[in-house]
């Protein structure tokens, strides 16, 4: 009876957490309006050869009489504070034009949709060689976007899913450790004002301590003491609810850059047109990801570690410490997720809900690629990252609907492979 009655007291508790947090943000919420926007429309302006076109006005107009106007500056980047979600249109004034400089092939730029984070408009100044238009330009454009976020978003999936394979745990708090990553990073860099790469490293240093903490503080507790999955769960909601407000209060409700990758002009190879920072991301995901696998496949711990996700008791009985190994799955688990929500901040900024809203995704991607297999949720992710951005190229598909194709396709996989793409078949009763 003690230790049911501490279970619950320990649900309460995480569930009064989260909605002290929620009343907290609720009366904070004015002053959060005055103090700071809650949206912002930026981009930035390149002529035919790339080079910057500082000066120009750039205005944004929407519902209720919002009118706001930002200038390019020296690097050719403009900015603009909108006062929340919305739809709004874009004009740049051809009459701040440097001489020389061809007008915009489209101006205004209408229906700019304004959601919670940061969007970017881009002008085309004057007419480009190659066809915009072309479908196939578009589909290699999108390939290698949505190869680009399928890695992004694995980095977070094989943490998600080397936690449930070794536990047995669906963390629902997982996307706020995405959040923590970039938090933190973005507080080195931009408060302390350390270095990016630096706030980058320390970023991934303490979102692995983060998960230490989060194991040793609750998750073992909870599990000496025999909690059942379905309470461990719900405390993982309540986890997720109390850390989302406090993101909320602290941070505030903006979405904000790194130092010195705000916006940069992107590099067309053919077709495809990626800005460093994307591919610098592409490639520390990929480099990243195969050091995870390797390390699965050839080290000790990493044989340890699967033999605990196969069967806990039969590798406890044959010698290896599954405590232990928990632990560091824990730390790596959180410093990939980590990694994942820094990756995520330098492409589309920081906000408090960056985990929030890419969780269903990671969901998405752990389970079309099989539960607990970290090879399955790095091809789930691959999947995903494809299927959401090529689904855009449907006619009447719009970017508020994307989601929906890559959570069809899951549907339709698990009722073909209910296992998931690399999940192994398991004996019920």
């Amino acid at each position: 009876m003690p230790t049911r009655l501490l279970q619950g007291l320990l649900v309460v508790v995480v569930g009064l957490i989260g909605a002290v947090g929620f009343v907290g943000v609720a009366l904070a919420g004015v002053t959060l309006a005055e103090d700071e926007p809650t949206g912002t429309i930026q981009g930035f302006l390149r002529d035919l050869g790339g080079n910057p076109v500082p000066g120009v006005d750039v205005t944004a107009s929407g519902a209720e009489d919002f009118s706001g106007t930002g200038t390019s500056d020296q690097s050719g980047r403009w900015e603009i504070a909108v006062p929340g979600p919305g739809t709004y249109t874009v004009e740049l004034d051809v009459d701040t034009l440097p001489e020389g400089v061809a007008e915009p092939t489209k101006n205004p730029i209408e229906n700019v949709v304004v959601t919670g984070s940061a969007r970017t408009v881009l002008f085309t100044l004057g007419e480009r060689e190659r066809d915009l238009t072309s479908k196939w330009d578009q589909a290699a454009q999108l390939t290698v976007e949505g190869i680009r976020f399928g890695l992004v978003i694995a980095l977070a999936a094989v943490g998600l899913s080397l936690i449930y394979g070794t536990t047995g745990l669906t963390n629902f708090a997982h996307g706020e450790i995405v959040t923590f990553g970039a938090i933190i990073t973005w507080w080195l860099n931009i408060t302390v004002g350390l270095p990016f790469l630096v706030a980058a490293l320390l970023g991934v240093v303490l979102s692995g301590g983060f998960g230490f903490l989060n194991d040793r503080g609750l998750w073992k507790p909870l599990r000496k003491r025999q909690t059942g999955l379905i309470a461990m769960m719900i405390v993982s909601i309540g986890l997720a609810l109390a850390l989302q407000n406090i993101y909320l209060i602290f941070f505030g409700g903006a979405s904000r850059p790194f130092a010195a990758y705000e916006t940069q002009a992107g590099i067309e190879l053919g077709p495809v047109s990626l800005t460093p920072k994307d591919m610098a991301a592409m490639v520390i995901a990929v480099v990243v990801l195969t050091l995870a696998g390797l390390a699965l496949l050839k080290t000790r711990l990493g044989k340890a570690t699967r033999a605990v996700s196969d069967n806990p008791a039969l590798a406890a009985s044959s010698g290896i410490d599954v405590e232990r190994v928990i632990l560091v799955v824990w730390v790596v688990g959180a410093a990939l997720a980590g990694l994942g929500g820094i990756l995520q901040g330098l492409t589309q900024q920081v906000f408090p809900l960056l985990g929030a809203q890419s969780l269903l995704l990671i969901f998405a991607a752990v389970t079309l690629g099989g539960l607990g297999t970290a090879f399955g949720a790095l091809v789930g992710s691959l999947l995903v990252g494809l299927f959401i951005n090529l689904s855009t190229l449907i006619p009447g598909m719009t970017p508020e609907l994307k989601n929906v194709g890559a959570l069809l396709l899951l549907i339709v996989v698990l009722m073909v492979r209910p296992q998931g793409i690399l999940g192994r078949r398991s004996r019920v009763g």
